[in-house]
């Protein structure tokens, strides 16, 4: 008797098991994955490629993901015979550079990955009665704009920050859309980073 007791409770049980996978299936509409033993999930820190997909559907990164840089003016003069033909603004000294995504010679930054970016920039105009109007271009189209125009001081800074979101890539960089950049040696910058790839 206390055999066959114990029988139907087990069967009573491995029924109630069963109704409930049938109520997490029909659901989830998906197969159920079973696992046996123990799992140990890893995360790392420091992704070193895009991310990749396995069979289970899991987003598995890889690679450095870290995106970032920052840069200043060391000379104290603009414009340039090159940046006369772009307008570019240029900025010739890097303090951060990780990834190597900013190009110095040419003061564009080159997008590694799809992402949202965050972009700032401080340019200053030196002892001149001009506005000065400065946008970050993304692609040859500006996004993000500020100027600077009292007339009556002798510095003052166009300054602007904003999220953008890029594709594999994209170039960003700095614009004079109007006025004419003298002086602001070491106080104007540009820096941008990675905030999320996408």
């Amino acid at each position: 008797m206390e055999g066959t007791t114990l029988s139907h409770f087990m069967l009573a049980m491995a029924g109630l098991l069963l109704t409930r996978f049938l109520v997490v299936r029909s659901q989830n509409d998906t197969e159920p994955i079973v696992l046996e033993g123990k799992c140990l999930v890893v995360c790392d820190s420091t992704p070193t490629a895009e991310p990749t997909s396995n069979a289970l559907g899991m987003s598995v990164r890889s690679g450095t993901g870290r995106v970032a840089f920052s840069a200043i003016r060391n000379t104290n003069h603009e414009p340039s015979e090159m940046s006369n033909r772009t307008m570019t603004i240029y900025f010739d000294q890097v303090l951060v550079n990780v990834g190597s995504h900013f190009d110095p010679a040419r003061s564009i930054f080159l997008a590694p990955r799809k992402g949202v970016y965050s972009f700032s920039f401080h340019v200053v105009k030196v002892y001149n009665r001009q506005t000065i109007q400065v946008s970050l271009v993304l692609n040859g189209w500006p996004v993000i704009s500020a100027f600077a125009g009292d007339q009556d001081v002798t510095r003052e800074a166009a300054t602007n920050a904003g999220l953008v979101t890029m594709e594999r890539g994209d170039k960003a960089y700095l614009k004079l859309e109007r006025g004419n950049l003298m002086g602001g040696w070491k106080y104007s910058t540009f820096s941008g980073f990675l905030v999320f790839p996408l």
